[in-house]
C-alpha cells in the first residue's frame, strides 16, 4: 500500500519541534546530525504524494514544477540592526511561503543587541511559514550553522546557492540586509562604505565583491539591498551582467528598512508577476510604508542591461561640458544637487538637469538630455521618494529632486580603491569629477 504523506507547511513545522525535542534542527540534507527527512522517505513503499501547499515537494523528490519565485534573504543581524531583523522576519511571516513563492532567510544574531526571541546566537536558515504571532519567529529552522562571517562575500554564496538548489523556482530575487554605505571598504572603521558589516568577524563585503557573488550565483532575476547608499553607478556596474533589475535606495534607509508583509503580500497573491513587477513591488511596497508616516525616503528600481550604456552617455556629457569651459556651472550645480548621507554621493539625475538648465553650449545642452531622458525612461524604471521634514537631528531634504541613481562626486582626490572599480575603468567619469575640482 502506497503510503502517502503531506509536506505542508504545517508538517515542516512539526519535523522541526520533534528535531528540537531531540536537541537539533531539521537536517533536509543529511548533514547536521538532525531528523533527516530523505532517509526516512527512502524506505518507504514508493514515492510519497506530497500535498500542493508547499513547494518543498520539489526540493525532496523534484517530482513537481518549480515554484515562480524563491525570495532569499541575506539577513545579517550581526550588529545594531539585530532586533529589526526579528521585526522584519515577523513581518514576512505575516505572508509566509506557498507553493509557488519560497521565502527563505539565513539570518544572523549575536550578544550586545537583542535578547528576544530566545536570545538564540549564530546563523541559522529559515523557510518563512505564515504566522500570526509577531512577538516570535516561528518558522521552521532548517539548519544551525553556528558561526558564520557574515561579513564574508562566500557566505552569501553558499547560501544563495544552498537556496537555489534547495527550493528551485523558475525566478530568483537576492535580498542583503544589513548597514550599506556605497561603493568601496574601508577597514579601519566598522560603519563604512560596503555592505553587510558583521561586528563579531569585523569584517563586510566591498562592492567588487559583490560583483564576485553575483557572477557566481548565475543569472538572478531581481537582487535588493535592504540597506543604506546603494542605488549608485558604482555598485551597480559590477554584477550589470548578473542580474536583471536592482532594487536600492540611494539614500540612507531608516533601520526598520522594507516592509517585507507589504512587498511580499503583493507577489504571494500574483506569483506570475515578472522580474520586473516584482522589482516595482519591492519598491512600492517601501514607498507606500514610510508615505504612510510620512517619512522622508529614496528607493527606485534600475534595469541592470541599461547600465552597460550609461558610460557612454557620461562621457559624452562629461567631455562637452569640458569643451564648453562650463566648469563653474558644472561645480555649482553639483553643489546644489540633492545629496545623501555622503555628501559626496548625489543623484546623477539632478545634476544634468541643472548643467542642462543652465548651459550656454548647444552641445552641452544636447548631450545632457540625451542623458537625463536615458536615465528617466531606459534605466530607471520606478523611483519613488519623499521629502524629509526638518528634526531636531537634520534639516529638511528635497528627495523628490531624486531622479533614482547617484554617483560619486568627490571634491578632492579620489577615495582609495575607487580606480579599481569597474565603473571607473568602463567609463571616465572619475577624470570629469576631478575636472570640475581643478582651479
Amino acid at each position: 500500500m502506497i503510503r502517502k504523506i503531506y509536506l505542508s507547511v504545517m508538517a515542516v513545522s512539526l519535523f522541526a519541534s520533534v528535531a528540537s525535542a531531540q536537541g537539533s534542527t531539521v537536517d533536509f540534507d543529511g548533514v547536521g546530525g538532525g531528523l533527516n527527512i530523505k532517509e526516512q522517505l527512502a524506505g518507504m513503499d514508493a514515492a510519497p504524494e506530497v500535498s500542493q501547499d508547499k513547494n518543498l515537494a520539489s526540493w525532496l523528490h523534484n517530482t513537481f514544477d518549480p515554484a515562480e519565485w524563491t525570495i532569499m534573504v541575506f539577513g545579517n543581524g550581526k550588529n545594531d540592526l539585530e532586533p529589526y531583523l526579528l521585526k522584519d522576519m515577523n513581518e514576512m511571516e505575516k505572508i509566509g511561503s506557498t507553493e509557488k513563492v519560497n521565502i527563505v532567510v539565513e539570518a544572523g544574531r549575536i550578544d550586545g543587541y537583542d535578547e528576544s526571541d530566545g536570545d538564540w546566537k549564530g546563523v541559522r536558515r529559515y523557510l518563512i511559514a505564515k504566522d500570526t504571532d509577531t512577538e516570535k519567529v516561528n518558522s521552521p529552522v532548517l539548519a544551525d550553522l553556528g558561526e558564520v562571517d557574515m561579513g564574508s562575500y562566500q557566505s552569501v554564496i553558499d547560501f544563495a546557492k544552498w537556496a537555489k538548489k534547495a527550493y528551485p523556482a523558475k525566478h530568483y530575487m537576492l535580498i542583503l540586509w544589513n548597514h550599506g554605505a556605497g561603493w568601496t571598504k574601508d577597514g579601519k572603521r566598522i560603519i563604512t562604505k560596503g555592505i553587510s558589516y558583521d561586528e563579531q568577524s569585523g569584517n563586510h563585503i566591498n562592492t567588487p565583491q559583490m560583483g564576485q557573488i553575483m557572477k557566481a550565483l548565475g543569472k538572478t532575476d531581481v537582487i535588493g539591498t535592504d540597506a543604506c547608499l546603494m542605488q549608485m553607478a558604482e555598485v551597480n556596474y559590477e554584477f550589470k551582467d548578473s542580474v536583471d533589475y536592482i532594487v536600492a535606495s540611494e539614500e540612507t534607509e531608516p533601520g526598520d528598512g522594507y516592509t517585507y508583509d507589504l512587498f511580499l503580500g503583493p507577489v504571494v497573491a500574483n506569483p506570475a508577476m515578472s522580474a520586473m513587477e516584482v522589482g516595482k513591488a519591492a519598491v512600492n511596497g517601501y514607498g507606500n510604508h514610510y508615505d504612510s508616516i510620512d517619512g522622508g525616503y529614496t528607493q527606485s528600481l534600475v534595469k541592470a542591461s541599461s547600465m552597460g550604456r550609461l558610460p557612454a552617455l557620461t562621457d559624452a556629457f562629461g567631455a562637452a561640458v569640458m569643451a564648453a569651459g562650463e566648469k563653474e556651472l558644472a561645480k555649482t550645480s553639483r553643489d546644489a544637487t540633492i545629496n545623501y548621507a555622503y555628501d559626496e554621493n548625489r543623484d546623477l539625475g539632478d545634476f544634468v538637469r541643472r548643467v542642462v538648465e543652465g548651459t550656454k553650449s548647444a552641445d552641452v545642452k544636447a548631450k545632457g538630455q540625451a542623458l537625463l531622458t536615458f536615465i528617466t525612461k531606459d534605466l530607471v524604471l520606478l523611483s519613488r521618494s519623499r521629502d524629509a521634514k526638518a528634526s531636531y537631528w537634520s534639516e529638511a531634504k528635497e528627495y523628490t529632486l531624486s531622479k533614482g541613481i547617484a554617483a560619486y562626486f568627490p571634491k578632492a582626490a579620489l577615495g582609495a580603491g575607487y580606480t579599481d572599480l569597474q565603473w571607473a575603468k568602463a567609463s571616465q567619469w572619475d577624470e570629469f569629477a576631478l575636472w570640475m575640482n581643478q582651479p
